[in-house]
């Protein structure tokens, strides 16, 4: 949804450059006689649809430019728009008649050719008519080999579609066209193609090939986490704990809010291996870097819950409840501990004054391109197919218990 607003918007642009850029368009020759064409354009209902488009009045836009198209049959900007409205509006079918009736006009110019298969993609892509949207894309491309919307719309169609080296490629081609600035989005958006690419390939082996997709993520976007997260799984799987200890230790390094993804793992790790005091000190670390870390407390407290420490996992459990009160991960691993210590009142009644207005909730993640929500966090969005754009959504402290207290 979002690419279609962008392309619309340039479209927009676009027209109102094609109406006053060519003078020469002025009029045309219909049926022997000159017609002024821009009669339309300086049509009041013209004019006011597109103020309604600017404003999302869709419904309202369509009357208006429906009644300036009425003025001129052959208005060609008019029909495109709105025919990309009727696509807004789910009539997809509408949409992509509009646009297949303007591509049979004579003498339709190379831009505007490939103006009206980009909307025709959009329009199949919309309607899932998966090839279609390819060809029309792939024939945007032919016109204008360095049109991005078509590259964009080429990328989200395969990688929708799973094809995560065709995605990769077209991404390339991305990144040569895009300026200097905008060289680490395109590198770490290549990172999390190639990381589709190692897991695609990690059923083979040797799992050489996996390794190899995951290494090369890495060398794109020195902070791609999920590419150490996957490296660090084949190499456990293959047996090289340490190896994966070493790459898993690298998230909280390079991303400590996403820390919380290795805690399992070293943890699992390390009390394989003997090492009962590694997991805790790691936590210790992240905390005294960041005292307002409930996940690292939360994770510590749950580790000494098991090891049988409840009573100096509470202390930490209570502090979490200070910074995420909100967050039920933290109430079961409370209720746990409480239930070793055999619910003593003192402890219960701290727990109970500190929760008195938490509202539980299971650390929603909301996609910032969309407002997608999930319970997990995602590394591309199930809805509008960005890439990295969760968030770990929290509920605002109110001052409410400060205010009953004076």
């Amino acid at each position: 949804m979002n690419e279609s607003i962008v392309l619309l918007s340039v479209l927009v642009a676009f027209l109102f450059g094609l109406a006053t850029g060519k003078a020469w368009e002025r009029y045309k020759l219909r049926e022997g006689r000159w017609i002024d064409r821009r009669k339309a354009r300086e049509s009041p209902h013209y004019i006011l649809g597109l103020n309604l488009l600017i404003s999302n009045q869709t419904d309202l836009a369509i009357e208006e430019l429906t009644t300036a198209a009425g003025i001129d049959a052959d208005g060609f900007e008019i029909h495109l728009i709105l025919g990309n409205l009727y696509r807004e509006k789910g009539q997809v079918t509408r949409a992509i008649q509009l646009h297949q009736q303007l591509l049979q006009r004579p003498k339709l110019t190379k831009v505007e050719q490939a103006y009206v298969l980009l909307c025709l993609g959009l329009d199949f892509r919309r309607g899932g008519f998966v090839d279609r949207a390819l060809e029309a894309f792939t024939e945007v491309l032919r016109f204008d080999q360095s049109n991005q919307y078509a590259l964009l719309n080429l990328e989200k169609l395969y990688e929708e579609q799973q094809q995560w080296q065709k995605a990769y490629d077209v991404r390339q081609r991305l990144a040569a066209l895009a300026d200097e600035p905008q060289k680490p989005k395109h590198e770490a958006i290549l990172a999390f193609l190639e990381t589709q690419l190692g897991l695609q390939a990690s059923g083979q082996a040797p799992p050489l090939k996996a390794i190899s997709h995951f290494k090369a993520a890495i060398d794109l976007d020195q902070t791609s986490v999920p590419a150490y997260l996957n490296l660090g799984d084949l190499q456990r799987q293959e047996g090289l704990l340490n190896e994966a200890v070493s790459t898993w230790e690298q998230v909280p390094r390079i991303a400590p809010d996403k820390a919380y993804l290795v805690f399992d793992r070293l943890e699992n790790v390390a009390t394989e291996q003997g090492h009962n005091d590694r997991f805790p000190a790691l936590c210790r670390r992240l905390i005294d870097a960041n005292p307002q870390d409930w996940r690292a407390r939360l994770a510590l407290g749950r580790h000494l819950v098991t090891f049988g420490q409840p009573l100096k996992a509470l202390d930490l459990l209570f502090e979490s409840l200070l910074h995420n009160p909100h967050a039920l991960a933290i109430h079961q691993v409370i209720w746990q501990a409480l239930l070793a210590l055999h619910f003593t009142e003192e402890l219960v009644t701290r727990y109970m004054t500190l929760t008195r207005e938490a509202v539980f909730y299971l650390d929603p993640h909301v996609c910032m391109r969309c407002r997608y929500r999930s319970t997990e966090l995602l590394w591309q969005c199930p809805q509008c197919h960005e890439w990295n754009t969760f968030t770990e959504e929290r509920i605002t402290l109110t001052e409410e218990s400060e205010d009953e207290s004076h």
